[in-house]
């Protein structure tokens, strides 16, 4: 069934579309002098990577669960995985975390971003998703749930633009409240890319752990079946 499919990779569409790094990147981008031309070409670079990457994650992981493989145990695999992966990341980042008083600084590749070409963030947006392994993480988890889902070929398509759609919704609604209307979307937007890199470390250390936990439980649930 295509909606319980849609639910089942909710989760990891959510935390692509907030995690911090497109959120910040798509903000910084639009705060640039040629934030109309830039914003639209970080949110096609994102949207084309993220849709790039989940139809060959999705591919792979359909032609895995053919008539005479076992599908169950393979998604269930994979999910132990992706959720041990996510769970090292979540202690990586804890244990990476600014001290008491110590400023969060911004990284290279964002300072970066104050004067970028059009072509330079399609790249920067693509690379972003992608390349990302974290974004890899969540899109194969995805796959894996369209996977056990048995979805015909069409459904598939429906289910795995959806998580394109989801994880890409902050930035295309970031870049259009710019378009629409670009003096009363500054602040906010600041405000966000504030917020975002001084609370980096939490908001990715809860995002890791969640998931990371969820997935992991759905894999150990699946190989128990």
């Amino acid at each position: 069934m295509l909606w319980p499919a849609i639910g089942d990779l909710l989760p990891a569409a959510a935390a692509v579309a907030l995690s911090p790094f497109p959120i910040v990147a798509v903000v910084v981008v639009l705060g640039t002098a040629r934030a109309r031309s830039n914003g639209i070409a970080f949110a096609a670079g994102w949207t084309g990577g993220l849709a790039v990457l989940t139809a060959i994650v999705t591919a792979i992981s359909s032609g895995a669960s053919d008539a005479d493989s076992t599908p169950s145990t393979a998604v269930g695999v994979v999910r132990v995985v992706v959720g041990l992966v996510f769970l090292g990341l979540a202690v990586k980042t804890w244990r990476g975390r600014p001290r008491p008083g110590e400023e969060t600084p911004m990284p290279g590749w964002m300072a970066s971003l104050d004067q970028p070409a059009p072509g330079r963030t399609l790249v920067l947006g693509a690379a972003l998703s992608g390349l990302n392994p974290k974004i890899m993480a969540l899109a194969i988890s995805a796959a894996a749930s369209i996977s056990q889902a048995d979805l015909d070929p069409t459904e598939t398509a429906l289910a795995a633009a959806a998580f394109v759609a989801i994880g890409s919704s902050t930035v295309l609604l970031a870049v259009g409240a710019h378009l629409l209307a670009a003096e009363r979307a500054a602040g906010p937007l600041a405000t966000l890319k504030r917020f975002m890199i001084d609370h980096n470390t939490a908001i990715m250390l809860v995002v890791l752990v969640v998931l990371g936990a969820n997935i992991l439980g759905e894999g150990i649930a699946t190989l128990a079946d």
